[in-house]
């Protein structure tokens, strides 16, 4: 880890991630459409263009990390606009043809209402779980679909996140039935994603109809959304187990994806890739936060965070590439900025 990293105080990388979230808000929000472009700039944002629903969950996630970093009020308004907007843009509804995308709003939702207190997220959240729940058939003996339109394709994407969705409100509720899904879903991935010895998740089975696992998909990704079901199932249940596989997962993502030495995650490139950095980085910081000091986390996190503040931002504008360690080139997309937002709201609260 660099000095400048050992040297940064929590309040400097307070201050930062302030900066990025403004920056976020000023080159992205786009005030007709009350969410923000996939583009900056925003001439790159082309009619038709696909609309990538699960990214905009993440811009509520990162609203929400913001409110509960600051308590400002004004960021309670921005979550009820832009959750508001995002359902209208989406339809009407918040629901939708891919499971994984209903289950990150659902749990930017969830947060949503943990942290304000106002009822329609929770309203909101059980409607998705509700839907969520069909995603589980018997295809390789259960697990949850990734989309409706095709239900024999499973994988990490789409049951990881249901796991930490389920073990969230039972954690809210103490209804057994919630628990019951999560440990269900979750040993549904770890029997059939999850490599027993070293804990690397696998992305998914049967996505080409062949019956195959892509063991050569490894992202980051789906190590964060493993662990993390893990840590959030050892958080409400208390049982050991829980806490040694979302360790082993850890452990076996350091080695095989942070630099030897530098510790630097690796540039997974743009569209939904973009995200998958700072998926896992809001992950190892609830498996910090659980179980401190287990695993070189939060060393991990500042190396990033520092190699970032220090190479790999247009400090003018504010904008970050894939590659935390290289300056971005225009255009800069939507994802990749949220994911260096989420690594330097985690070097704020790691």
């Amino acid at each position: 880890m660099g000095t400048s990293a050992e040297a940064a105080t929590e309040a400097d990388w307070k201050t930062r991630a302030d900066w990025f979230q403004h920056s976020l808000r000023k080159y992205f929000f786009n005030e007709k459409t009350g969410i923000m472009n996939q583009w900056f700039p925003k001439e790159y944002n082309r009619p038709g263009d696909n609309f990538y629903y699960w990214w905009h969950a993440h811009v509520l996630d990162v609203l929400v990390d913001a409110y509960e970093r600051t308590g400002d009020p004004a960021i309670v308004v921005q979550i009820r606009e832009y959750s508001s907007c995002l359902r209208a843009n989406n339809g009407g509804t918040f629901l939708h043809n891919y499971y994984d995308d209903m289950e990150w709003t659902a749990l930017a939702l969830l947060r949503a209402y943990q942290a304000t207190g106002e009822e329609e997220y929770k309203t909101a959240v059980l409607e998705l779980w509700a839907d969520i729940q069909t995603a589980w058939n018997d295809h390789f003996g259960g697990g949850m679909a990734w989309k409706k339109d095709q239900l024999d394709y499973k994988n990490t994407p789409a049951n990881a996140p249901a796991a930490i969705l389920a073990a969230r409100l039972y954690g809210l509720r103490r209804n057994p039935e919630d628990l019951e899904w999560a440990v269900r879903i979750y040993e549904w991935n770890q029997t059939h994603l999850v490599d027993p010895d070293t804990g690397r998740v696998w992305d998914g089975i049967n996505r080409l109809g062949d019956g195959r696992i892509d063991y050569d998909w490894e992202f980051t990704y789906c190590q964060g959304v493993f662990l993390g079901a893990g840590a959030e199932l050892f958080r409400v249940t208390g049982e050991q187990k829980y806490a040694g596989d979302a360790l082993l997962t850890a452990r076996s993502c350091i080695k095989r994806l942070c630099h030897p030495e530098t510790l630097l995650l690796p540039d997974e490139g743009i569209d939904d890739t973009g995200l998958f950095k700072g998926i896992l980085i809001r992950y190892f910081v609830l498996l910090e936060k659980q179980l401190p000091g287990a695993v070189s986390i939060r060393e991990i996190i500042l190396a990033n965070a520092d190699a970032l503040w220090t190479k790999g931002l247009d400090h003018p504008m504010g904008l970050c590439g894939p590659s935390w360690e290289h300056k971005p080139v225009l255009p800069v997309q939507l994802s990749v900025q949220l994911s260096g937002l989420m690594l330097l709201e985690g070097a704020a609260v790691i």
